[in-house]
């Protein structure tokens, strides 16, 4: 099979021919049809996470078709469409595993980071951590699904839990997570804020296209106090600025694995029961609620294609905010 591989921080990822990957006892090998180019895999590749191979296929976007099954494996079929997200595997024992919060495991695998992920022909994963894809969705559609559409619903029920309605919504950084979650969120009658880079016109026409009530720079102000805000941009100096932004008990939730560093600020604009928080990897059961939701609501991502060999093309572009939406590889 063809991938593409991290060798050394900061330098491209190299095509090589690897032999067939076999599925294990309880594993699929999926036939990758498409596979999104996420934030994360940044943050793998140019070394903000830390190193725990010599060698790994980034990508945890997955979807394809099950073409080898391992012993012991029961609900999955030959030819089956699924997708694999960045949680891989999780231990079953340990104490966040047994109160439902798997996404906090001890012991985890994260595709794509910890073990090889789906920017190949082919990968082989945990047949409990892959998802049926719904019909209706293509499969480049289907890929930004697995990760930038599952974080952002994991860190809007954390926006709006345990708080009066949420009617106004604020989301930083409108790119591949951004734009799924507010076609969600509009759908289920909330008036989206969408904050951008500064003067970044495309984004922010994208949003309004999507049914946002507003769109501007991540510097301005919103029309009115959010309810709730949610911060996909990795970048620290947000977190004052959107809870300047958010109301009275309102909360601000940073949606991302890896930030800079988060500047001081008064403790004036914390006070009057704001709520700051971060959301960490996902569950199975986000994807289970959200996939079936996600269709319901007629969620579509918008999406630049590559061939698998311009991983770095797409790696760059995402870096440089060359696109609107999402990138996606199709081997």
């Amino acid at each position: 099979m063809r991938a593409m591989v991290l060798h050394e921080l900061g330098l491209p990822l190299r095509l090589e021919t690897r032999p067939q990957p076999l599925p294990r006892a309880g594993e699929l090998r999926i036939r990758v049809r498409a596979c999104g180019v996420c934030r994360t895999d940044l943050h793998v590749v140019d070394g903000e996470l830390a190193r725990v191979c010599e060698a790994v296929t980034p990508g945890h976007e997955i979807v394809g078709v099950v073409d080898a099954i391992g012993s012991g494996v029961e609900g999955f079929r030959l030819g089956d469409r699924v997708g694999a997200a960045w949680l891989g595997e999780t231990c079953g024992v340990c104490r966040y595993c047994k109160s439902g919060e798997e996404n906090l495991c001890d012991a985890p695998r994260f595709n794509g980071w910890t073990c090889d992920g789906g920017y190949a022909d082919a990968f082989v994963g945990r047949a409990d951590h892959c998802f049926p894809v719904p019909e209706g969705f293509s499969d480049v559609e289907a890929a930004p699904l697995m990760c930038a559409g599952l974080i952002g619903y994991r860190s809007w029920r954390k926006a709006c839990e345990g708080r009066a309605a949420v009617t106004r919504l604020g989301l930083y950084g409108f790119g591949a997570a951004a734009h799924l979650l507010a076609q969600l969120a509009t759908w289920k009658g909330q008036a989206v804020y969408a904050f951008t880079r500064s003067g970044d016109a495309a984004a922010q026409a994208l949003a309004l296209r999507l049914g946002c009530a507003w769109a501007g720079g991540s510097e301005e102000a919103p029309p009115e106090p959010l309810d709730a805000a949610i911060i996909f941009a990795p970048v620290g100096g947000l977190v004052p600025v959107a809870l300047k932004a958010v109301r009275k008990g309102g909360a601000v939730v940073c949606g991302g694995i890896h930030m800079s560093d988060i500047p001081s600020f008064p403790y004036a604009d914390l006070w009057e029961e704001r709520r700051l928080m971060s959301v960490a990897n996902l569950t199975r059961l986000d994807a289970r609620e959200y996939l079936p939701l996600a269709a319901a609501a007629g969620v579509r991502a918008e999406t630049t294609t590559f061939p698998l060999a311009e991983a770095n093309a797409a790696l760059d572009a995402l870096r440089k905010g060359a696109f609107t939406g999402a990138a996606v590889l199709v081997p």
